[in-house]
């Protein structure tokens, strides 16, 4: 076999050279997080960017509270809702994952996700909101990083403060004084689980946070909040 030209051999190394830059670039940014709050994600530059298309003033609500000051009633309903297993995995719930893989399939569509609260903010901080192979990726990069790097306390305080809850909303902050006219540290064990059951699809269940089936969804979470373990 002739050996490869060695232009193609700088151009491997090249292209080697960029992805571990670019990975280091993550990095980077989850090692400053760690110890400094972030300012507007990835994703929500996005979606004011679209706000601001139908609405040149448009501004997001968001407002950033400390871990100690969001309810627990909150933390457990999100983690029941979310990632019940969210205390004991290393960024993926791999049972979750299949299981989801088996519902999609029999549906014939995508009807269930597996995604874990630390892959969705890994995503919602530094990504775009696509679906490519090369995304998914990224996605699984940046778990590794933020569960090798952050204790799930930090991971989860930040995943409250940076989640979409609406329309031009995000965090726990906003979201409860939003819906409930209340502050997150005092929101009801029914009102946490009120939020947590938008998560999935927040700009469409926040149009409507009182049907029949945001009802009947909250009524599940509030019955397996009490088991949800979450960080002190």
């Amino acid at each position: 076999m002739r050996p490869a030209p060695h232009g193609l051999k700088l151009a491997l190394l090249w292209l080697i050279g960029l992805l571990l830059v670019w990975q280091l670039w993550y990095a980077g940014w989850v090692v400053w997080w760690k110890w400094m709050n972030p300012g507007m994600t990835s994703f929500q530059s996005q979606q004011l960017s679209a706000l601001r298309e139908k609405n040149p003033a448009a501004a997001l609500k968001r407002q950033w509270v400390p871990y100690e000051k969001i309810s627990v009633h909150l933390k457990r309903a999100v983690v029941a809702s979310e990632d019940d297993k969210f205390i004991d995995h290393e960024g993926f719930d791999w049972e979750g994952i299949q299981n989801a893989i088996e519902k999609n399939q029999k549906k014939g569509r995508v009807v269930a996700g597996g995604s874990t609260i630390t892959q969705q903010l890994a995503k919602n901080l530094l990504l775009s909101p696509s679906k490519s192979v090369l995304r998914k990726g990224e996605e699984a990069i940046i778990t590794l990083w933020l569960e090798l790097l952050w204790d799930k306390r930090r991971i989860l305080e930040v995943y409250l403060n940076v989640v979409e809850w609406g329309e031009g909303i995000f965090g726990a902050e906003a979201a409860a004084k939003h819906y409930f006219g209340v502050p997150a540290s005092q929101l009801s064990a029914a009102q946490a689980a009120r939020l947590a059951v938008m998560l999935p699809a927040p700009r469409r269940l926040g149009k409507a946070p009182y049907s029949a089936y945001m009802d009947r969804r909250t009524a599940r979470i509030l019955a397996r909040m009490r088991y949800s373990d979450v960080p002190r």
